[in-house]
């Protein structure tokens, strides 16, 4: 059981952000999950890897949730983080709820955690973290597994310039991509810095501080050598 009507479920999270274009479908309003199980160099969101986060339930998470209806009707709310497959119990009450309530839900993870009954309980966005390895193999089992549960995945790929752009790893990519979505493209993200002055505030050095910034005609390059699979 993932509840009783005396200990209702709980979690922790970071923050609720609303009025986001790229997080799914739609304008959504985002749940930032506290904890990750990854230590990407370039996260954009450090702080939901060293702070315990806040505390909360679904009842009440639901309940700020839906004052926001008004901004994302025409989206809904995507589960992010740090990595929200993390906190299995919290992550499936809370998108039963809102799919309860009408609301379209939609998961935002880092693929690493094959849980077929949350791949089943929302959409997803998979955002590949390729920026420091060529082992996609926990890719191909998350693919897999969420073709069989009848969903394709938005794909996404925070491009870094000289760390995962060369013609061969976009390749690899694409291709297990096409091997299960064939009809799917990969969204390409830009490396960017902004979230530097959160490292800063951590007292934690950033890791890519030396790494260029993406360009335009990085993510068009990356899109024509994904497409041409």
């Amino acid at each position: 059981m993932l509840n009783s009507a005396t200990e209702p479920v709980r979690g922790y999270i970071d923050s609720v952000y609303c009025g986001s274009g790229v997080d799914g479908p739609g304008l959504r309003c985002v749940v930032f999950f506290s904890g990750c199980n990854l230590r990407c160099p370039f996260c954009h969101n450090p702080e939901t890897l060293f702070k315990q986060g806040t505390v909360t339930d679904v009842d009440a998470l639901v309940s700020r949730l839906k004052r926001y209806r008004g901004y994302f009707r025409r989206g809904g709310v995507t589960l992010s983080g740090g990595e929200p497959f993390l906190q299995r119990a919290f992550a499936l009450a809370l998108a039963r709820r809102l799919r309860e309530e009408g609301i379209h839900v939609c998961f935002e993870t880092n693929g690493q955690i094959c849980d077929r009954e949350l791949i089943a309980a929302g959409d997803i966005v998979c955002d590949v973290k390729n920026q420091t390895t060529d082992d996609l193999s926990a890719y191909d089992r998350f693919f897999a597994a969420c073709a069989e549960e009848g969903k394709t995945p938005r794909v996404t790929n925070v491009l870094v310039p000289g760390i995962n752009d060369g013609e061969e790893k976009l390749r690899s990519l694409a291709s297990l991509v096409r091997k299960y979505f064939p009809a799917q493209s990969i969204r390409f993200l830009p490396f960017r810095k902004l979230c530097s002055q959160k490292y800063e505030e951590l007292g934690l050095g950033f890791p890519y501080s030396d790494v260029r910034e993406a360009k335009e005609d990085d993510i068009s390059r990356a899109e024509k050598t994904a497409a041409n699979i």
